[in-house]
């Protein structure tokens, strides 16, 4: 907001309005009264009005008064009471400490400091409602980048297709998708949102984190690993099998099991450690090992016969997945509709 102070912009409020007499006597009193009486010397502003920032409604109504030539003219084009709109002018001038306009029943006129703080509030008006429109269109149709993490269950398995039809249904948006497991500072790495499969939710006070699924990992083996081991029917037997892991998952070199109060954890000695699950799902399926895989993985390889439960009355825990994301960012647009659109997918899928 630009704020006039310069002494050529300053009014002599003590002159005459219709005239500019240099001498108050040679104009008729009463007319220099009546018109000093309406308009009268504005207080010169507090160092705090001068540091405010006038309303933009109050620049709204302003603008409105000298585009409709009056008060009440452009009362009737607002819709609000013209005493109101009076008020609203009058806390305007005394904040600035200059009279934008010189009225009285019969005269109304724009002051000189009026057309330059006018041209300027117009200035001001049109960018708030660029702002407004450029938000207006961010809401109506998404854009710019959005950066994102996802585990390897993902990122190898729904996530390419996921992906495609989002960015099919918003063009103008720009994802960056980085396949990321384990623990990590989201706001120093800069994502704007991730999604995280995990025994408990995330309780940072700076992400929020939203919900879409629960996931149930499955421990799994082929029909050929009996070609080479003896099939088992209790937990502590899996120490005697070859184990498949994830790279990092010391869990999974600690499988606990649960059958409803009862609860075991057997330590297993992994043959293959790897962070690729396509990698692991073909050395399950050849027969080298067991394993546990998310469900998103292992349900296709169950319904195509390729793997088969092991231990079916005893589960893995389950994972949460959710969505993390920065509550100091706030949610912009183009991350709003990645977050809703695969929260309205991912909830009728496995995962």
């Amino acid at each position: 907001m630009v704020y006039l102070h310069s002494p050529l912009l300053l009014i002599d409020n003590s002159r005459c309005i219709d005239s500019p007499c240099r001498d108050t006597t040679d104009c008729a009193a009463t007319k220099c009264g009546e018109h000093l009486s309406s308009n009268p010397p504005l207080p010169m502003p507090t160092s705090d009005l001068l540091n405010a920032w006038p309303d933009l409604n109050d620049l709204k109504f302003a603008v409105a008064v000298a585009d409709a030539g009056g008060f009440s003219a452009a009362a009737r084009l607002l819709g609000v009471p013209k005493s109101r709109l009076s008020q609203h002018i009058s806390q305007l001038e005394t904040e600035l400490g200059m009279r934008l306009f010189q009225r009285t029943t019969r005269h109304f006129s724009i002051t000189e400091a009026g057309d330059i703080f006018l041209a300027n509030c117009r200035s001001v008006l049109q960018q708030a409602q660029n702002a407004r429109d450029i938000m207006t269109a961010l809401q109506r149709e998404p854009q710019g980048f959005v950066r994102l993490s996802c585990p390897p269950s993902f990122a190898q398995s729904i996530m390419p297709r996921l992906l495609v039809e989002f960015m099919e249904q918003y063009p103008r948006i720009q994802v960056h998708l980085r396949v990321k497991s384990g623990h990590f500072d989201l706001l120093s790495e800069g994502f704007d949102v991730s999604i995280r499969v995990r025994s408990e939710l995330d309780t940072d006070h700076d992400l929020i984190a939203r919900i879409f699924g629960i996931s149930q990992p499955m421990l799994i083996a082929s029909p050929k690993l009996w070609d080479t081991h003896a099939r088992i029917d209790c937990p502590e037997q899996l120490a005697n099998l070859p184990f498949l892991s994830m790279v990092d998952a010391e869990e999974r070199r600690n499988i606990p099991l649960s059958r409803q109060t009862d609860t075991v954890n057997i330590n297993v000695s992994p043959r293959l450690v790897c962070s690729d699950f396509h990698i692991l799902q073909e050395a399950v399926c050849a027969g080298l090992g067991a394993a546990v895989l998310p469900d998103i993985i292992a349900i296709p390889l169950l319904k195509a016969g390729h793997v088969e439960p092991l231990l079916p009355e005893w589960s893995y825990p389950r994972n949460i997945g959710h969505f993390v994301y920065p509550t100091r960012r706030g949610l912009m647009p183009g991350v709003r509709a990645l977050v809703n659109f695969l929260a309205q997918r991912l909830v009728h899928l496995p995962f």
